[in-house]
């Protein structure tokens, strides 16, 4: 895995042995789009050593499937893996036997708490949100039925959950990805209306963005400005509650400072900064 440098050699060589053994028990085995199946859970541990979680997520996030897809028991899992290993994969296939009746009941709070509550530990829930969003980016070549099915049960319970544990960049991404599947007429418009408006939108974030750092570098705050246009999703829900078009919403972007503080000075700070983006 690429980004599972910051890893020990000894985790890298468990790695190593846990694509082996998941490479050899999904041999056979494609997905829909032809790839062999081995690239899905390849994947999905690539996306996990980006969040920079350790060995043993990392070779549960190999072996997520091997259980519920192949021969392969919890039992060969313990005897090559550890016992750890084979609780997160334990907890992996306990997740996909879950069944409710519809996505309202899904969506509520207390069965996001019972996933969160699940498994003791919380790895479970992030490799099953790397596995969901990897289906979601390659979901092309299954058919519509189930695209609409996938991508209703990711906005109504991956989504919150990815947002619940900090993950809001994965929050961002899956709800941009349902609304593909479930209103691709919708998600195309305003993914090209953002495109046509992008360039203006980041000129004026770079320009606001320098002014900015220049006017508080004057009083000497360490800082730092991120600045990001908003998703499709979030665009697309504030169309629906507000009944307003696309050339309405006047905040498609945002900005964000970051600023270095104590409990002393913090909401001092906080008013200062604010005065100084008003002032202009």
């Amino acid at each position: 895995l690429k980004k599972a440098s910051y890893l020990s050699r000894s985790d890298r060589s468990g790695l190593k042995k846990a694509y082996n053994f998941c490479y050899t028990a999904h041999t056979g085995q494609f997905r829909k789009t032809g790839e062999p199946y081995v690239s899905h859970p390849l994947a999905v541990a690539e996306i996990c050593a980006g969040w920079q979680l350790d060995g043993e997520a990392l070779i549960a996030a190999l072996l997520h499937d091997t259980v519920e897809d192949t021969n392969t028991s919890l039992k060969q899992i313990s005897s090559q893996f550890g016992g750890v290993v084979t609780e997160l994969v334990d907890g992996l296939s306990k997740i996909d036997q879950l069944v409710f009746k519809d996505y309202e009941e899904a969506a509520a709070a207390n069965f996001r708490k019972m996933l969160l509550t699940l498994n003791d530990d919380v790895r479970v829930i992030i490799i099953k949100i790397a596995d969901r969003l990897h289906n979601m980016q390659t979901m092309d070549a299954m058919p519509e039925y189930k695209q609409v099915k996938i991508a209703s049960e990711t906005l109504y319970i991956y989504a919150p959950l990815a947002h619940r544990i900090g993950l809001y960049n994965v929050k961002t991404q899956l709800e941009d990805l349902s609304l593909k599947y479930t209103e691709p007429k919708r998600y195309g418009s305003i993914k090209q209306m953002v495109e046509e408006t992008k360039g203006a939108q980041d000129s004026f974030i770079k320009t606001f963005s320098k002014f900015l750092k220049n006017e508080l570098s004057k009083e000497r705050f360490k800082f730092e400005i991120k600045g990001r246009s908003k998703s499709i999703y979030s665009i697309h829900r504030k169309m629906l509650t507000q009944n307003i078009p696309f050339e309405k919403i006047y905040d498609k972007f945002a900005l964000r400072i970051i600023y270095k503080c104590n409990r002393n000075n913090e909401k001092f700070l906080a008013w200062k900064i604010y005065s100084i983006v008003t002032d202009h």
